[in-house]
């Protein structure tokens, strides 16, 4: 089917009180291992391409390029998002190969220069029609430069998205990026007063760190679109990993890789339910 609009995707779970799985993309097996588990799960999902995944490519084009490609091929609605870019070029470069959404993040620089920068950012976006999700109270994990116990004011948060004309919101609220354990503990009564003091969807990032129940709980709270990579790439590591231990010999990277593809998928197609049972 044609590529699918973000804001088609995240509004509709907005309005229904149901959560959407949002899964980073490093290689190409990724994109095609989450297109597989939405597919297998009945449900839309968010590709998405880090600044730190374009940079290892060598530039945004290479792996931009396939991930719109296997999402204009897939039976299910697939969106195509630029996550946690700092550079405003790069964010041009990805409105203009075709990504339906952005996220700039400029958590950290002081409110006022955030807000400034996002503005400019928003209005560029808007004017080519990408939806734009930024991020206020700076998320922890990310060597070592955001404080873990950030928290989002709910009123600040409402003031930023008036002023900057974002389509989402990414807060702090207790998650940590690149966790590798699941124990990661959330503050769900900001969840909830973030959701009845800002007008545009909540995004969680760190979400690897979360369980399961959690995950729900927040969704529960009023999160909507939820960001999910260090998991997948544990499963991806694990099968490859569990394959060549098993097979010692093997030299085609196919006989590996595809393993760690259909973990992945799995992985998907069960984090996609669990986020859209919803709010209840």
């Amino acid at each position: 089917m044609p590529l699918t609009r973000t804001d088609d995707i995240v509004g509709p779970a907005s309005r229904a009180g149901v959560g959407v799985g949002a899964f980073n993309v490093v290689q190409l097996e990724h994109a095609e291992a989450i297109v597989s588990g939405a597919e297998a799960a009945g449900l839309p999902v968010i590709l998405q391409i880090s600044e730190n995944t374009a940079r290892y490519h060598g530039s945004l084009a290479p792996i931009g390029l396939a991930a719109l490609a296997v999402a204009r091929a897939a039976p299910t609605p697939v969106a195509v998002h630029l996550d946690h870019a700092e550079s405003a070029d790069l964010v041009h470069e990805a409105v203009r190969l075709g990504f339906t959404s952005v996220m700039f993040d400029a958590s950290r620089l002081p409110y006022d220069k955030n807000l400034a920068a996002t503005r400019e950012i928003t209005d560029h976006c808007h004017a080519h029609g990408v939806w734009v999700e930024a991020e206020l109270g700076e998320v922890g994990g990310k060597d070592g430069a955001h404080a873990p116990g950030a928290r989002t004011d709910p009123d600040e948060a409402r003031d930023f998205v008036a002023a900057t004309g974002v389509d989402a919101l990414a807060v702090a609220v207790g998650s940590s990026h690149a966790m590798t354990t699941r124990d990661a503990v959330l503050d769900f009564a900001l969840i909830t007063a973030l959701r009845a003091s800002v007008r545009v969807p909540l995004v969680l990032h760190g979400s690897s760190g979360v369980a399961d129940a959690g995950l729900a709980r927040a969704v529960g709270a009023g999160m909507t679109k939820v960001n999910v990579s260090t998991r997948l790439n544990k499963e991806f590591t694990r099968a490859a990993r569990a394959h060549l231990d098993a097979h010692p010999e093997t030299v085609d990277p196919r006989k590996y890789l595809g393993p760690a593809r259909d973990a992945v998928a799995d992985q998907v197609a069960h984090l996609l339910a669990v986020l859209h049972a919803g709010r209840g």
